[in-house]
């Protein structure tokens, strides 16, 4: 095989697993683009993003949005699927019928182009028996594996930049009810003010303001702040929030409470952290502390005693 057509192989397999890379990392992108959309038709004339991102991405981003649309609405997948797959991609911020569709099309796309390219490498790297037939097959599991480990990987992300969030949420949250808001009118207030902070969070309390405003069970609305991320601090306050509506605990006092135990387990959790320091600081120390204090402390004597067995 010719050089040419393995150069062209490799930046194939190459450029296959970077757009599927950057397709994913511009979801985020665009449903930032669409709150700002949503806010202005509500009459916030903020300003929006780049205009980059109101274009629609470039044209792989939608060709390949297109094909996992496509893939989707064929039937092949369930109804079950589709739920959990949008309910996973949604944990991680990737929200809509598009950031399904570039979730499905990544796949197809790394599992028909992968094996093709090991299989073009192949003609260049000459081998047979069993490594030649699996090279294709490991390939193409890789491709097909590869956007499931990258959704993971954004969602650990996603969720430890929502919940690094939630006790200054609270807090505000305390003041807005304070002053006299309501929970919805307090939510907005404060999805409002952490949106530069925290944008993440800022994002999750509008859709759940949004929620609430169609939804005829505010107490369902709510629950699906917590389902939706699975975070166990976000579920605490969701819960508190429903059994406040349910039982007309007073809101303030109650929020005032799960702020006060939300910093205390932040303060835990750093303390925790720094209790860790002295086991983790061990084998650096052992590998390369304690041989340079070897080397410095008995380099002197190994000498000396080298030129007095020379004489």
């Amino acid at each position: 095989m010719s050089p040419v057509l393995v150069i062209a192989a490799a930046a194939l397999c190459g450029w296959l697993a970077l757009a599927a890379a950057v397709l994913l990392l511009h979801r985020s992108r665009q449903e930032r683009l669409m709150h700002y959309r949503v806010r202005a038709v509500m009459g916030d004339r903020r300003r929006e993003p780049h205009a980059f991102a109101t274009a629609g991405g470039p044209w792989l981003l939608r060709a390949v949005a297109r094909l996992g649309t496509a893939a989707s609405r064929s039937g092949l997948l369930s109804r079950a699927t589709i739920g959990e797959l949008e309910q996973t991609l949604g944990a991680a911020g990737l929200r809509g019928r598009n950031g399904l569709g570039l979730f499905i099309g990544s796949k197809i796309m790394l599992l028909i182009g992968a094996p093709l390219a090991a299989w073009l490498l192949l003609g260049a790297v000459p081998l047979a028996g069993a490594p030649a037939r699996l090279l294709p097959a490991a390939a193409g599991a890789i491709g097909l594996l590869l956007p499931d480990m990258m959704v993971r990987r954004f969602r650990a992300r996603y969720l430890v930049r929502v919940e690094a969030g939630v006790a200054d949420a609270l807090d505000l949250l305390v003041i807005c009810t304070q002053a006299g808001l309501g929970l919805q009118p307090a939510m907005e207030r404060v999805a409002e003010e952490v949106r530069h902070a925290h944008p993440d969070l800022a994002a999750e309390l509008a859709q759940t303001t949004g929620e609430l405003r169609i939804a005829v069970d505010a107490s369902r609305a709510l629950a699906g702040l917590g389902t939706r991320t699975g975070l166990p601090s976000l579920q605490r306050v969701t819960a508190t929030l429903v059994q406040t509506m349910n039982f007309g605990t007073p809101l303030t006092a109650t929020l005032r409470i799960l702020a006060a135990e939300m910093r205390q387990q932040m303060l835990t959790r750093f303390e925790e952290r720094a209790a860790r320091l002295p086991v983790m600081l061990t084998m650096p120390m052992i590998l390369f502390i304690f041989p340079c204090l070897f080397i410095v402390i008995g380099g002197p004597a190994v000498i000396q005693l080298g030129q007095a067995f020379a004489r």
